[in-house]
């Protein structure tokens, strides 16, 4: 009865554990460093910042865009090392995220199913009211890629930009 048991708890334990939201080690082995290997758009760093970005997040309910990043673009140069410091200045949730944008629609798809899913990527950090948090990376192949909230609402509210590593 105990190895039923056992193997029952083994079988159920994915489902559970989607079911919670957890989202620790990313989405699959193409969507980057989180398994292992490398993104297009780099990895967690590899030596000192060469510099810091600071990036707020907040709500702005008399604009067209709900749901705001200050910075509207964001560039590096391949091999850049920065320091992003972000910032929720909101009276919301929000979350910063960055990767390609076919990666990040997977993701808003998945998001919207477990809106209350926890992240443990390096690419990415969410963030309560008030709260700051830093991504230290150097960034890798040039090309455009997208940084953006993707809880339920906020990308279609305007929350999200282009990312250009040249």
């Amino acid at each position: 009865m105990k190895k039923a048991l056992l193997t029952l708890a083994t079988l159920l334990a994915p489902t559970f554990a989607s079911a919670a939201g957890e989202h620790a080690g990313g989405h699959d082995d193409d969507h980057g460093a989180m398994n292992g290997h490398a993104m297009a758009l780099g990895a967690p760093a590899e030596g000192e910042p060469t510099r810091t970005v600071e990036i707020v997040m907040n709500e702005d309910y008399d604009a067209d865009s709900v749901y705001v990043f200050d910075k509207k673009a964001l560039e590096f140069a391949a091999g850049e090392t920065v320091r992003l410091h972000i910032i929720n200045a909101g009276e919301e949730v929000h979350e910063f995220v960055m990767d390609t944008a076919a990666a990040n629609a997977e993701h808003k798809e998945l998001m919207a199913k477990f809106p209350e899913m926890e992240h443990d990527d390096p690419n990415s950090v969410r963030l309560e009211p008030g709260e700051e948090a830093e991504i230290l990376w150097t960034f890798g192949e040039p090309g455009t890629f997208e940084f953006a909230c993707l809880l339920p609402g906020h990308y279609e509210a305007g929350m999200h930009g282009p990312l250009t590593v040249n």
